[in-house]
């Protein structure tokens, strides 16, 4: 969220910086409800001020034996106009709360202006696809032919947008989920947590799930509670309403959850397969920074999940995000794509953000400087380390061969027990 008082003094390129996300908002209307909540604590300030000087009146007629009637009922009619201007200011304070809780975070100034994913720049590349003597399959078929996806028993329990996996497919998810946190853990400096997967609907608030993304999310009505998208939302909310110290920063947790989305508004898109389910499994991974160096903690974050990619052979870009393919929340993103054959492109796997102080203001996550002084907010960072599906999928469709096995990339041998994952 941003902070009042910046959004007042920089509205302009608060204004510029928002359109520049292709997003539309009413900040006329904020101006309206800002001058008019302005006026009314102005004036109920003069009106405070004046009762207070009443009341030094009305003390010194007592103490003279004075009449006093006509200021004590004069007293009583200020106290009614400042009952009712306290309930507008705090009408209006919500209001204005709600308007800047739709506010999008500040684009960075470093972040290349465009209007979608066509306008997003490629950083870099790393490995080479690989080049088949045969038609490579899609994961679908090549996992139904192992009978390691089962999309048809899935159907039957939870609707469209579910996989069961059974035999290596479990062992495979499982496999990837441990090489993963071990990786992250023991070389990356994380430390691992196991969050709860329903939360609250203000820790949805803090990082900015909410209220726009409402209608993707899975609510339990009964308790007014959600089932977390991803695991940022529970790690980032671990610190909420706390003051850290300097010298604990940075933070670094990951931590391996499974992630439930509504999926709404993609209708027609990756209906087969498990590039887009409904429940899906990702480690997540997320830092606290201070101003300083969350940037560059940004650029570490991203070589972190690639290096998960890199390990296990699968060829991959990095793309910076234009202004208009950013996330609510974020100042500046990479994602990771991944090569896929079927589809002869490469797919996301991993999105890393820096969030600045955005999160932070609307969680209430501060730290104290080493040397003195008032409380900072943090910065906050997250990213996938990365997508547990689409990494299968990316295995079993770069390392599919033609009589319907798959190789298993040699970092994760040890996790799965072969080298080969065959028909039975």
């Amino acid at each position: 969220m941003l902070d009042l008082n910046f959004v007042r003094k920089n509205l302009d390129l608060v204004i510029e910086k928002t359109k520049l996300r292709g997003v539309d908002l009413d900040f006329e209307y904020f101006k309206k409800v800002d001058s008019e909540r302005r006026a009314f604590i102005k004036e109920l300030e003069d009106l405070k001020h004046k009762k207070n000087q009443i009341s030094k009146e009305i003390g010194a007629r007592k103490r003279k034996g004075e009449d006093i009637s006509s200021l004590v009922e004069e007293s009583k009619s200020l106290d009614d106009r400042i009952s009712e201007l306290e309930e507008k200011v705090r009408d209006l304070n919500q209001k204005l709360y709600d308007f800047l809780a739709k506010v999008p975070n500040l684009v960075h100034d470093s972040v290349p202006v465009g209007e979608d994913d066509k306008d997003n720049v490629v950083v870099r590349t790393w490995g080479e696809p690989p080049k088949f003597d045969f038609e490579p399959k899609p994961h679908w078929e090549i996992g139904e032919t192992l009978r390691i996806l089962d999309f048809e028993r899935a159907a039957k329990l939870s609707g469209s947008r579910f996989v069961v996996l059974k035999g290596w497919g479990a062992k495979l998810e499982r496999a990837l989920i441990n090489f993963m946190l071990d990786l992250h853990t023991k070389k990356h400096g994380y430390v691992e947590v196991w969050p709860p997967s329903i939360v609250r609907r203000d820790v949805m608030f803090g990082t900015g799930q909410l209220p726009k993304f409402e209608d993707d999310l899975y609510l339990i009505e009964r308790d007014d509670l959600f089932l977390i998208p991803t695991a940022e939302v529970p790690l980032v909310n671990l610190h909420r309403e706390e003051t850290l110290k300097e010298g604990d920063l940075p933070i670094y947790y990951t931590a391996f959850t499974p992630c439930f989305r509504r999926e709404a508004g993609s209708h027609g898109r990756d209906v087969r397969g498990i590039i887009r389910q409904h429940q899906f499994s990702k480690v997540e991974l997320v830092k606290f920074t201070t101003p300083e160096t969350s940037y560059e903690e940004l650029e570490k974050l991203v070589r972190d999940a690639e290096e998960v990619l890199q390990l296990l052979g699968l060829p991959y870009r990095v793309v910076e995000l234009c202004t208009g393919d950013l996330g609510f929340s974020a100042t500046k993103t990479y994602d990771i794509e991944v090569w896929l054959p079927s589809q002869g492109t490469y797919r996301e796997i991993s999105s890393c953000s820096n969030c600045e102080d955005f999160q932070a203001r609307r969680a209430n996550i501060r730290y104290k400087p080493k040397k003195g002084g008032k409380s900072r907010f943090v910065h906050t960072l997250n990213g996938s380390g990365v997508a547990v599906g689409r990494t299968m999928v990316a295995i079993l469709e770069n390392y599919q061969q033609p009589d319907g096995s798959v190789r298993v990339p040699e970092a994760l041998v040890p996790y799965l027990g072969t080298d080969v994952i065959k028909p039975e």
